[in-house]
């Protein structure tokens, strides 16, 4: 694989205006029961005053017109999607609700026939809709990087995160031989992607220097995606095809979604096209990030008072430390005594959680589900 020195520079390349693709369609259940299934984490302020995906749009605003972003959500949640995309004056015909979830490949499938509906060629960018990242110049700095490189060659270009702990909630990509220098930043040939490993793995990955976290953030241009399908999961591709029909004719999406989606594979893009592409490289990101994947990441960001305590809304901690405590509306909510908790009020749920057991909010969501009437709580 050949890359040519890039320069993060876009007009250069002829990519003066890249599309760029949020997803938003996730259930955040490890969020919960602030996070819910009509309004999930990337719909809630879980750091900072903004909904997640308004942080998000905010962030990548400078990078594109509203006319080329666009945001893939759920039925469920277009609603209240559309009220938050509303600020920034995306066309109504740029939030796509998905009927039913079948996780990423499919997602990007549709991306790929909404940016080459406008662009035969387009690139463009995949990107999350519920990350956290502090230093947005460095953030958009890195994407007009990837969009560069993926503007010029015919790669994949994926953006890793520097691993600063032997984190086992992530997956990683295993840097391969060095290529040109990218907007200043030494791009790699992707080795392999590997899936979250345990804890003693995860050290060795940190001990390497050799890996990255697998961000979730991809660039590439409408032909490499479709070309990936085509080769690795062409039944993808073939059950797409209605899709790309309607757009061309400027027919409705929703009826054309809805009688395609649920034939569609469940996979993600991971599995169905990175793991098995050879034209996959890897951009080191500059900026700080942070999935804000569980409860317990919110005391990295929120203010603590001098024994460690978060609090948001009405809350008291007595005689306690490093507690997270969160109470929606008027209701007050005090600890005694208690270390090292998650205590979480709304007005119809209430969690209360040690901060080292937070992954598994989602398997209590499944005797939830079980209950009679379980249905109203997610």
């Amino acid at each position: 694989m050949k890359l040519h020195r890039v320069r993060p520079g876009l007009q250069s390349v002829g990519v003066s205006k890249p599309f760029i693709v949020i997803i938003a369609g996730g259930r955040g259940e490890r969020f919960w029961p602030q996070s819910r299934a009509h309004r999930p984490k990337h719909l809630l302020p879980i750091v900072g005053t903004e909904p997640m995906l308004a942080q998000t749009l905010r962030r990548v605003r400078p990078l594109a017109p509203a006319g080329n972003i666009f945001v893939i959500t759920s039925v469920r949640q277009e609603k209240a999607v559309r009220e938050v995309c509303a600020p920034f004056c995306l066309p109504a015909g740029n939030i796509v609700a998905e009927p039913v979830g079948r996780d990423t490949a499919p997602a990007v499938g549709l991306a790929a026939a909404l940016v080459g509906q406008r662009d035969p060629k387009g690139v463009f960018a995949i990107l999350p809709a519920d990350h956290v990242i502090k230093d947005e110049a460095a953030y958009r700095h890195d994407l007009r990087a990837a969009f560069a490189a993926a503007a010029r060659e015919p790669v994949i270009v994926t953006i890793g995160i520097k691993p600063h702990e032997p984190a086992t909630g992530f997956g990683y990509i295993r840097k391969g031989k060095a290529l040109a220098r990218v907007g200043g930043s030494r791009a790699w040939k992707v080795a392999a992607f590997y899936e979250k490993p345990d804890l003693k793995t995860a050290r060795r990955y940190l001990a390497s220097g050799e890996y990255l976290w697998n961000a979730g953030m991809f660039v590439w241009s409408v032909p490499v995606v479709n070309t990936g399908f085509e080769r690795h999961a062409p039944d993808l591709q073939a059950g797409l095809a209605p899709v790309r029909a309607a757009l061309a004719k400027g027919r409705r999406l929703g009826p054309v979604l809805q009688k395609v989606y649920p034939s569609l594979r469940k996979i993600s893009v991971d599995y169905a096209l990175l793991e098995k592409s050879t034209n996959v490289i890897v951009l080191p990101a500059s900026f700080d990030w942070d999935d804000v994947g569980e409860w317990a990441a919110v005391a990295r960001h929120d203010a603590k008072d001098a024994q460690g305590n978060v609090g948001r809304g009405r809350t008291l901690v007595e005689q306690g430390s490093n507690n997270i405590v969160i109470s929606d509306g008027q209701h007050l909510v005090a600890l005694v005594g208690t270390d090292d908790l998650i205590v979480v009020h709304t007005p119809d749920a209430t969690l209360v959680c040690p901060k080292n057991r937070a992954q598994d909010i989602k398997l209590l969501l499944k005797r939830v589900e079980a209950e009679a009437g379980g249905h109203r709580w997610l």
